[in-house]
């Protein structure tokens, strides 16, 4: 499931950030909680200490998602994530988790467009369990042709069950790849199946080395943690692997959208759906907080103007929604999708969806509902302020977009927000020609 940064970041106090070569002098910038410091080697390491109870999480986010993958080879990234809990030489097939939660620990992983991560949480005293498994991996790990081609089916069972199987995944999918026709956020993070069928041990193996290496990685710990020891600890298991000098960078950007692009999928489904998208500006550039706002306006809880007026008012809809997903790497998009009413048709609610932006754009929201939009963002911070956890995947995310101290702008970014500039950025981006449309109609089952 997808999470909005407003879901996530939170607030926490102002401590001093570090920088780490051969232990550089302080920097005396301000920051929320987070000592930074730099291998060598190129390796970023964020540590947060947090001794409201005796737990740690660890979590290494490499750069590479599937923005990142070669034309005909969509879903390596998310591949190759399945492949890191195969084992390398010291540590065999299948015996990273089940070492971590011998040890009382949980352990996971998820790939994105943009970046891979993966993590454990466990007992503070046990932190030393993580840098020594999360070190050899990343430069030691096998890639048996064995079991990459047992996982590859895995995965191709996967994409079979959560997409091509779901008839509104399959729109989604269907729209992105129209939406984007140049970057390639054109393709899912887990792949076409074709290409995934495709991907042999040297793929993943170039993938990997390309990739997965520390000038690349960012390693992020909180929790009952002391820094100075754990940056010891980091330097002495991560600190020889050696950086990879010769990556490809993504150059690829999306042209001009000069036109409404309309598709229909035609599935075995219960109800019609749609999705409309709009390419917009990605956080932190300056409408990204207007746009924030726009979204919490339009569908933050059932209160908000959708809800009330397709769900509520007019009975046409059983669920309607908008979303800004713009903490991405690149410009990305502005969601609007809804389910029909048995009985009603999935054009009027397209068209109630539209009548909802156009309300926006000829008449700025009331200060009273701006606000309350601002609030609502603002309260999501906070209330992950008690989770470790979060509390680094936040420090991570922003350090994934570009700097982890981009989060401590987000906050006054939004609340700067004003009425008329909700209104302007509905006009500048929510326009037809910058919309992509999909219509899902549902047929009859052939069996």
């Amino acid at each position: 499931m997808k999470r909005t940064i407003s879901a996530m970041i939170f607030i926490i106090l102002l401590i001093p950030v570090f920088i780490y070569g051969e232990l550089n002098p302080a920097k005396d910038i301000a920051s929320t909680g987070v000592k930074e410091y730099k291998l060598d080697n190129g390796l970023k390491v964020l540590i947060i200490e947090d001794h409201k109870a005796p737990i740690a999480t660890f979590q290494v986010w490499y750069r590479v998602g599937s923005r990142n993958e070669p034309a005909g080879k969509s879903g390596l990234s998310h591949l190759l994530e399945h492949m890191m809990f195969k084992g390398t030489p010291k540590y065999g097939s299948k015996e990273f988790s089940k070492i971590v939660q011998k040890d009382g620990g949980v352990d996971n992983a998820f790939t994105t467009k943009d970046y891979t991560m993966y993590y454990q949480t466990l007992a503070s005293d046990r932190i030393g369990l993580s840098i020594d498994l999360e070190a050899d991996r990343m430069q030691n790990l096998m890639l048996d042709s064995k079991e990459v081609t047992a996982e590859r089916s895995v995965v191709m069972e996967e994409r079979r069950m959560r997409y091509e199987d779901d008839p509104q995944n399959s729109l989604y999918e269907e729209v992105m790849a129209a939406a984007f026709r140049s970057h390639p956020y054109h393709w899912p993070v887990i792949g076409w199946m074709s290409d995934i069928a495709s991907i042999e041990r040297n793929d993943l193996y170039n993938h990997y080395r390309a990739y997965y290496s520390p000038d690349n990685a960012v390693i992020v710990a909180a929790g009952d943690i002391t820094a100075d020891d754990i940056i010891k600890r980091i330097k002495i298991s991560f600190g020889n692997i050696p950086a990879v000098t010769d990556r490809r960078p993504v150059t690829s950007k999306e042209n001009e959208q000069k036109g409404e692009k309309r598709i229909t999928l035609k599935k075995e489904a219960e109800l019609p759906y749609m999705i409309a998208v709009y390419h917009t500006p990605s956080f932190p550039a300056d409408d990204s907080y207007a746009l924030e706002v726009l979204g919490m306006i339009l569908s933050g809880g059932k209160s908000s103007r959708i809800y009330r007026s397709l769900v509520y008012e007019k009975k046409i809809a059983l669920n309607a929604y908008a979303d800004y997903s713009g903490h991405s790497k690149d410009p990305y998009l502005f969601f609007l999708a809804a389910t029909a009413s048995p009985g009603k048709e999935i054009r009027d609610v397209e068209n109630s969806l539209y009548d909802e932006i156009e309300k926006i754009k000829k008449e700025s929201p009331s200060e009273l509902e701006v606000q309350k939009a601002k609030n609502q963002i603002e309260a999501s911070f906070i209330m992950g302020q008690d989770s470790i956890y979060f509390q680094a995947e936040i420090a991570g995310m922003f350090e994934m977009l570009g700097e982890w101290k981009l989060k401590e702008q987000y906050i006054g970014g939004i609340r700067r927000v004003k009425p008329e500039d909700v209104s302007r950025v509905a006009k500048k981006y929510l326009d037809e020609d910058n919309r992509t449309v999909g219509i899902l109609i549902p047929v009859k089952s052939e069996r």
